[in-house]
């Protein structure tokens, strides 16, 4: 099976190991505690504690595996070579929402860094697969499941 590749900003990559080795050294740590507090309370096959602390330890190596893909599988967008003329990964771009003459700005990035809260929107979602490669006053339509919205690139930045 081909590894997808994870497209990252230098930003989002060191995140991204930053959260690995927090789940490598600390995050075992304490998981390792549980189980061993677990264990002095005796009985496994009733012991509650001592299931839970298995079951964190399954999901945190489970994360660990994750994210040790993404980190292999990682390329790092180049800051310089990010331009204005067209939309792509990494730019930041203000557009207006034709239908309800709304101004937003948004930030292009991976998958792995979507935070809607930054309006940081993936390149790989309908909005963001549309505005890839648009220019200022280009208006892209993008197919929702509210029907065709359309939006006019106002302005590129990095």
């Amino acid at each position: 099976m081909e590894e997808k590749e994870v497209i990252l900003t230098q930003e989002g990559f060191d995140k991204l190991e930053k959260e690995l080795n927090y789940l490598r050294t600390e995050k075992r740590a304490e998981i390792a505690e549980r189980i061993k507090v677990a264990l002095g309370f005796g009985d496994l096959s009733e012991n509650s504690e001592y299931d839970e602390a298995k079951n964190a330890q399954a999901e945190n190596e489970a994360k660990i595996a994750e994210f040790e893909n993404k980190v292999r599988h990682a390329k790092i967008i180049d800051e310089k070579e990010i331009d204005t003329e067209t939309v792509q990964i990494g730019n930041t771009i203000k557009v207006l929402d034709v239908e309800f003459d709304e101004k937003l700005d948004y930030t292009i990035v991976g998958s792995t860094e979507v935070n809607l809260a930054e309006n940081k929107i993936s390149n790989e979602s309908p909005l963001g697969k549309a505005l890839l490669g648009a220019r200022k006053n280009e208006t892209v339509e993008v197919n929702a499941p509210a029907g065709i919205m359309k939006y006019k690139v106002l302005a590129i930045k990095k």
